[in-house]
């Protein structure tokens, strides 16, 4: 049930009202009731929260977090996807359709809400097919999609390699004013790659992904959606060329918006020197120039969002020989962390991190949250952006536990995460 919740000497940052100070936050019935209210319009029986040192923010957003249900339970559901979710601070996430059935039918839209409601963990948003079986063949009934509640439509996982069909998708979606969430790889040029193409793959001798397998596919949907003024959106952008891109077409004003991971951001292909599958993700690492130009696009807008791509797989599935072991990290708990160090050294604004990891999202998707404007739902976030600690295998709350960062030792994470106006989450 909502509570009262009254959170006292925060740091409130909230770019939707340009606020950014200590004050006291009030929540009532789900709703935000009023920032700095006066003593006396604070109820007597609100549960109060000392956010001193700690920073508030509207509540984060992953648009990209794959749960797995139904098909693939052993390595997620949406319950334990949702809760590791409000581990990680984020009061909503999105799910891509590439399940087991995939969600191309309003009954397995359904099912995800119905899961999601009875989890009662975050929001859960389900992101619907734009072919039926993700085939790329024919397109799914995507009206009754967004009726049963889908916000967006995406194969991720695969692209649209029919022209004609992806040009049909934007069509369509323009009526309904929804964004198509583009998973951009030219099957061809990719084939078989377990890596990043370049000198670290020859080195290895793994067969590489090149960049140019991201770069001609956003091209080529970027031509399509300026030239039917739809909204697409690139998922997991990872090269330079796609970025250069993504910046030319804003700049014509095509209606094109695009996310980065924190990996993409932290790590290189340089990690797969170990051979460790945990490195293993499609797109791949890649070299430090193209971890550069996602930086850079991140700083100067022309990346809008970001996005964990949370991928979970079990252990007997991971934990095989490189080149057969599946592509993709988990990314739910450690998506705050890593974007913190951003911040640390300056480069993000805590500005800037709310417009990326929650106003954005929520533009992209069309969902009513990431702010704190009175009457917005009371989905909050509190960081501490101090807190040491450290990544371990034994704390993941994840049911997979394929993640790059196992050991590592962070500065920074949430500690309290509300939805609907109940904490849902509260660190020991």
């Amino acid at each position: 049930m909502a509570q009262t919740l009254y959170i006292e000497n925060g740091r409130i940052v909230d770019p939707t009202q340009n606020l950014d100070k200590i004050a006291n936050l009030l929540l009532i019935d789900g709703k935000v009731a009023a920032i700095s209210p006066s003593a006396d319009s604070v109820p007597s029986d609100a549960q109060r929260i000392d956010a001193t040192g700690l920073v508030v923010t509207p509540g984060l957003i992953d648009m990209h977090a794959h749960l797995r249900e139904p098909g693939y339970e052993e390595a997620e559901t949406v319950a334990s996807g949702a809760r590791a979710a409000l581990t990680g601070g984020f009061t909503s996430i999105a799910c891509p359709p590439n399940t087991s059935p995939a969600l191309d039918t309003q009954a397995n839209v359904a099912l995800i809400r119905e899961l999601a409601a009875r989890a009662r963990m975050c929001n859960v948003f389900p992101i619907c097919c734009i072919s039926k079986g993700r085939k790329g063949e024919e397109l799914a009934e995507l009206g009754l999609l967004f009726e049963s509640g889908a916000v967006a439509c995406s194969d991720d996982g695969s692209s649209i390699e029919n022209d004609e069909l992806m040009k049909r998708a934007l069509q369509y979606c323009k009526m309904f004013d929804k964004a198509v969430l583009c998973h951009e790889e030219s099957v061809e040029l990719a084939k078989d790659g377990v890596m990043h193409e370049g000198r670290v793959s020859n080195i290895l001798g793994l067969r590489g992904i090149p960049a140019e397998a991201e770069g001609v596919m956003v091209s080529r949907d970027i031509a399509l959606a300026e030239s039917v003024g739809a909204r697409l959106h690139i998922m997991h952008v990872s090269s330079a060329g796609a970025i250069a891109s993504i910046r030319r077409a804003k700049a014509r004003g095509v209606r094109v918006t695009a996310e980065v991971t924190p990996h993409h951001l932290t790590l290189t292909d340089e990690e797969l020197r170990s051979f460790d599958s945990n490195f293993k993700m499609n797109p791949p690492l890649r070299s430090q120039e193209h971890v550069d130009a996602c930086i850079e696009g991140l700083l100067d807008g022309t990346i809008d969002a970001i996005a964990t791509d949370h991928a979970p797989h079990s252990a007997e599935k991971k934990e095989r020989e490189i080149n057969i072991a599946p592509f993709g990290i988990i990314g739910l708990e450690t998506a705050v962390p890593l974007i913190l160090d951003f911040v640390a050294d300056g480069r993000l604004t805590w500005a800037q991190l709310v417009e990326k990891m929650a106003i954005n999202p929520a533009k992209i998707l069309g969902i009513a949250k990431g702010t704190l404007q009175a009457g917005a739902d009371a989905d909050v976030t509190i960081i501490d952006p101090n807190r040491q600690w450290t990544y371990t295998k034994e704390s993941i709350v994840s049911k997979s536990k394929n993640s790059p960062y196992i050991g590592r030792n962070f500065k920074g994470r949430a500690v309290i995460t509300i939805v609907d106006g109940e904490i849902r989450y509260k660190l020991d």
